[in-house]
């Protein structure tokens, strides 16, 4: 870590709990975000300021002026251009040492394998069932841990699924595949700061899961009620049931 690393840092690393050690594990650790919307920008710019070394954005989608509103690592002249693009360029505004790869398609399942099998952490920002099941079903079978988060009008929740551990539970235990209607922002609403302080929150998660600090939220849902600004705890179980995590623990208990 070279002088000009050493003070850029060095407000994080004058904490015991992260140290030199700690980031140089950050520098080290590549983390996949997919979906650079409400969730994706807070994460990805504190991840970005914090010195994380590689960064994989995902999004199909282009900018629109609806998603200013709360999207902040866009601009009102990226209108119209590519998410991963628009975020790239401002993330390197603020750390141009980090390594940021991009991919501006819908991934499919293959493809979503391939990206969660080269990281260390992945975050799920996207904002539909479909993928977070497609996601959470990729970092079971590649062991990759999965920070969840979700928003929508006054509410967010936060959860950390690592399959390193048999006894964590997976997103689908929590939400069996289609059990629940799907709700988006487009139709609902959604407050700006809720998904500033769940994106972080996910930011948060992830370095502590890099540099081996904290208690992660695994075997937890942390649920926020913005409106009363109070935070609810549920504590989540593996479900022995689940047709995607239960059968990924008895394959590895058979090898």
């Amino acid at each position: 870590m070279n002088d000009e690393q050493l003070l850029r840092y060095n407000r994080q690393i004058m904490l015991p709990q992260i140290d030199i050690e700690g980031q140089q594990k950050l520098a080290d650790a590549h983390v996949l975000i997919i979906g650079m919307g409400g969730l994706g920008s807070p994460a990805s710019i504190y991840l970005t300021a914090a010195g994380i070394g590689r960064l994989t954005l995902v999004d199909f989608d282009k900018v629109e002026i609806t998603n200013l509103q709360r999207q902040i690592v866009h601009r009102t002249r990226d209108i119209d251009q590519a998410k991963v693009d628009s975020a790239k360029r401002h993330l390197l505004e603020i750390n141009p040492a980090v390594q940021i790869s991009t991919v501006d398609i819908r991934p499919d399942q293959q493809t979503l394998s391939k990206l969660v099998q080269q990281a260390d952490v992945a975050i799920d920002a996207s904002d539909n069932y479909q993928t977070r099941f497609a996601v959470n079903g990729a970092c079971v079978a590649h062991r990759v841990p999965l920070v969840s988060g979700a928003a929508i009008r006054f509410e967010g929740q936060i959860s950390v699924f690592d399959k390193r551990l048999d006894d964590s539970p997976c997103y689908n235990c929590l939400y069996p595949q289609f059990g629940d209607e799907e709700e988006t922002c487009s139709e609902n609403g959604i407050l700006a700061p809720v998904v500033g302080i769940i994106g972080s929150t996910q930011a948060l998660e992830a370095i502590k899961i890099i540099c081996g600090i904290g208690e992660p939220l695994v075997g937890r849902l942390l649920i926020l009620d913005a409106l009363s600004m109070s935070w609810r705890s549920m504590q989540l179980k593996r479900d022995p049931a689940c047709s995607v995590c239960s059968t990924q623990v008895e394959e590895q208990n058979e090898c």
